[in-house]
């Protein structure tokens, strides 16, 4: 299995996510701009879209995977001893799905736009405008459980913590939503988080800043 990956993209939280799951996989980054991997393969030619994530799933033949989402219930369900996703056919499984298309639909488009920039003044201040509602309402999910789904890491969480990494350099103050920031904080500590952020050359490894 083989992940294809850009620092600090969307594809870190699949990253995550197999590292949480302990699972054996290679890693292989893509200059965006460029479309080559790091052996020097044209990564166009491996996906015609050009974007990570890409998953190259580890049973012969299988199709490339190129959706967050997809790709993160299927590294789930590789490990059901990770707990990572519910059981397929569960009103829980049906929960975290619906997780995993608000982060993608409601946050992903948004913050994806305003970290690319060149939008328009009026429309990146909409944009955030429409962030800062929908970290209200994680604000409110979050006052009462650590994570998204109640007391258990999923793979929603992993996709949530990397939009929360995007606001720092675009200026989003977290401290305004408390719950959402602890709830960053927290999956920051965690030591697959660490792991792959540091494999990723996000930071040097150290112990979180934030006292108890």
């Amino acid at each position: 299995m083989k992940l294809y990956y850009a620092p600090g993209d969307c594809s870190l939280s699949p990253h995550i996510v197999l590292r949480e799951a302990n699972l054996r996989f290679d890693l292989e980054r893509v200059d965006l701009k460029a479309h080559r991997t790091a052996s020097g393969a044209d990564f166009l030619a491996i996906n015609p879209l050009g974007d990570v994530p890409a998953l190259q799933p580890g049973d012969p033949g299988a199709p490339l995977l190129t959706g967050v989402a997809v790709i993160l219930e299927y590294i789930g369900d590789l490990a059901p001893e990770a707990h990572l996703v519910p059981s397929r056919g569960t009103p829980a499984r049906d929960h975290l799905r619906d997780w995993l298309d608000f982060v993608a639909r409601e946050l992903h488009p948004r913050l994806g736009s305003l970290l690319h920039g060149g939008l328009p003044a009026t429309v990146a201040a909409r944009r955030r405008g429409e962030v800062g509602a929908r970290f209200l309402h994680l604000q409110d999910v979050l006052n009462d459980r650590a994570f998204l789904m109640g007391e258990t890491f999923t793979v929603a969480d992993a996709y949530l913590f990397v939009m929360l990494r995007w606001c720092a350099p675009l200026g989003i103050d977290l401290g305004l939503y408390p719950n959402l920031q602890d709830y960053e904080h927290r999956i920051a500590e965690r030591p697959a988080v660490q792991d792959a952020m540091s494999v990723e050359g996000l930071f040097e490894r150290r112990r979180h800043r934030r006292s108890a």
